[in-house]
């Protein structure tokens, strides 16, 4: 069921397990929007990256890069005043995933990379930034019965959410919506879901909290 809404290119971002492709989904069919969506499953290193990060890091990297500029590059020569899009990833997710992965000397070089072809990406009307703590990752991850992401060490999850969580303290490219997913499921329960769109939809600036266990939406500092 479409609903209106001011925004045109909305992305969901978080950590892995935290459900931002399952809530991307579910809220581009309730807008029939077009997805803009990873695909981790065509990265050929993912598998043994997790299998040893330190042999694949690089690899999965540069193949991750490639993948997203190479698809945003084909949104933003769309039409961004169309249809509404919504997506799974910023760009600068990228740059966050690299320094957590690589070292030093190989986050030099993919920063050489990165400024090479990085595209001028679209910006988003609205980010969504779902967040939950490591062990509610790992109980996600675990249940949805991804093989090679059973293989991901919870120290790599810890290091994530923190980078993630220094990422958006100063995000102010657009406007910021910070949910507290821990205890709620979107994806799969009508009263979460429809209480979550409702305060995606709507048009805002600047950044704000959102505790669905409160049902309340505060500004976030």
């Amino acid at each position: 069921m479409a609903s209106a809404t001011s925004h045109r290119f909305i992305v969901i971002e978080g950590p892995i397990g935290v459900g931002k492709t399952s809530l991307a989904r579910r809220l581009g069919a309730s807008l029939d929007a077009e997805l803009v969506l990873e695909q981790a499953d065509q990265n050929p290193f993912l598998e043994r990256f997790y299998k040893n990060p330190r042999a694949a890091a690089f690899q999965a990297q540069l193949f991750f890069l490639f993948q997203r500029s190479r698809q945003l590059e084909e949104v933003r020569q769309g039409d961004m005043f169309g249809e509404v899009r919504v997506g799974d990833y910023l760009l600068d997710k990228d740059r966050l995933f690299a320094r957590v992965t690589l070292d030093d000397a190989e986050y030099a070089l993919y920063e050489k990379v990165y400024e090479r072809i990085a595209v001028d990406a679209p910006k988003p009307d609205l980010v969504v930034y779902l967040q939950a703590p490591v062990d509610v990752l790992v109980d996600r991850i675990a249940k949805r019965g991804i093989r090679y992401e059973q293989l991901i060490e919870r120290a790599y999850l810890e290091k994530l959410t923190q980078a993630y969580a220094r990422f958006f303290h100063s995000y102010d490219a657009a406007p910021l919506l910070i949910v507290n997913a821990a205890g709620i499921d979107p994806v799969n329960n009508e009263a979460d879901y429809q209480l979550l769109f409702a305060e995606i939809v709507k048009a805002r600036r600047g950044r704000h909290f959102f505790n669905p266990a409160g049902h309340s939406l505060l500004p976030a500092g």
